[in-house]
């Protein structure tokens, strides 16, 4: 709601099925070279890819507003944050015996953690519930003011946790190993850093951002505490590169399948 103008009929059908395809191709993509890419702006490119080929209208102030200034403002928030969480506690824990810190924070990693997988759902999930109630408004099953319904909920909750499960693993060795080797108190001032920007942008200000830069850049600035050269530098650069290639690549291939779509049963 808010990017495109709901297109309609079977057109519809064939611009959501190929917005879908063209992020579906880029988050396979960047999984494979183990890239933490953003999957809403990746959907969200994939949304104004194909409406742009399917002659829907793009609500250009709503992508500004929704999509590109919180791809700005979002990694900026959670680098400055999660250095300062992190300054905290060094501080805080600065006489602590530092093996018993470390147990302690690894404990207290299973709550930090579970509120970033909470937080996750917040943002992604909602997201995955738009796609699904739009394709049952196209089809007329439901009114766009109709609440969304409970299966609708369970299914995309499921299909989160089992994607996370299944396919996660490359990309959390790119965040916990390959950035910086995180330790368990680094660990829990990213996550917290990560699940309380997640938790304010979705119940005080309502604005979809992306799990991925979020965490992302919390490990940067956690990492940045123990010394600038820390953070292998390098390998943020090609992630924050695939950030800003991610909605025009996913747009490109949302195009290009639409055309097809098109061409073969429209």
């Amino acid at each position: 709601k808010g990017l495109i103008a709901t297109p309609e009929g079977s057109k519809g059908m064939g611009i959501l099925f190929a917005a879908l395809v063209g992020a579906i191709v880029w988050n396979l993509v960047t999984w494979y070279f183990g890239l933490p890419s953003s999957s809403s702006h990746a959907l969200f490119g994939g949304l104004v890819g194909a409406a742009l080929a399917g002659g829907t209208r793009v609500l250009w102030s709503g992508v500004v507003d929704k999509v590109i200034i919180p791809m700005f403002l979002s990694p900026v928030v959670g680098l400055i944050v999660g250095y300062l969480v992190m300054c905290a506690i060094m501080w805080l824990f600065r006489r602590a015996n530092p093996h018993k810190a470390k147990r302690g924070f690894r404990i207290a990693q299973t709550v930090s953690a579970a509120g970033m997988a909470l937080g996750h759902g917040l943002q992604d999930a909602q997201k995955t519930m738009g796609v699904v109630v739009m394709a049952l408004v196209i089809g007329d099953v439901q009114k766009s003011d109709d609440p969304i319904p409970v299966w609708v909920k369970i299914v995309c909750a499921v299909m989160l946790s089992l994607g996370t499960y299944a396919g996660g693993w490359r990309i959390m060795r790119t965040l916990g190993r390959k950035i910086i080797e995180l330790d368990p108190p680094q660990g829990f001032a990213a996550e917290t850093t990560g699940a309380s920007i997640m938790f304010a942008t979705a119940y005080l200000f309502k604005a979809p951002i992306s799990t991925t830069h979020v965490i992302t850049s919390a490990i940067m600035g956690v990492g940045a505490t123990k010394r600038v050269n820390a953070v292998r530098w390098g390998v943020a650069k090609n992630i924050v590169l695939g950030w800003f290639i991610t909605m025009p690549a996913a747009a490109l291939v949302a195009a290009a399948s639409f055309w097809v779509v098109d061409l073969a049963f429209l």
